[in-house]
């Protein structure tokens, strides 16, 4: 069958890659309004499905991939920073701190319905307002989630990690691969 990825990520599109070269990656859109009182663990999952069943309608016949993925600080999700004011904002929150990556994928195949979290543990060094400003100046954080990429300049503002590197990019490549594989089963 032919697998849709329901995703604009060039990031994403890049790591399917490492799972099979056979996919057409699509953009849909989508209502990603989160419902008010949805756990911000819960919240990546949630759009995942709702960007699955968007393509799944338009390619019934295909194995579709919804993804999403959240920086969750505390309680807090940190989107897409705005403006550079927000970037500095978020960026300062996540300075000295651990935080949550979530990456939530959904899987339609055969009307079938399968969905699922992964969460990694960043851990940003302490940062110096003129570091965060700095990166803040770049063009990198402002189309990620959180407003860093860990596989660019961001990498640098970073301590360390627990769990999935690629889960962190936005496509937690292994774990994908093991639930497409008891799909197609």
């Amino acid at each position: 069958m032919k697998i849709i990825l329901a995703s604009a990520s060039p990031r994403r599109r890049e790591l399917m890659r490492y799972i099979t070269e056979d996919f057409e990656a699509v953009s849909l859109d989508c209502d990603e309004n989160l419902p008010e009182d949805i756990p911000p663990m819960e919240a990546s999952e949630y759009l995942a499905v709702l960007k699955a069943k968007a393509a799944a309608e338009k390619f019934p016949d295909c194995v579709v991939i919804g993804c999403d993925t959240t920086v969750i600080c505390g309680s807090e999700i940190l989107g897409k920073p705005k403006d550079r004011a927000q970037c500095i904002a978020d960026i300062s929150k996540l300075s000295g701190r651990t935080h949550q990556v979530v990456t939530g994928c959904c899987i339609i195949s055969g009307g079938r319905v399968s969905s699922f979290s992964e969460v990694t543990d960043v851990t940003f060094r302490e940062l110096a307002a003129a570091e965060i400003e700095s990166y803040a100046d770049t063009d990198e954080p402002y189309d990620k989630a959180g407003g860093y990429g860990i596989q660019g300049l961001g990498s640098a503002l970073i301590s360390h990690i627990d769990g999935d590197f690629f889960n962190v990019v936005g496509l937690p490549v292994g774990r994908l691969f093991n639930e497409m594989k008891k799909v197609e089963s």
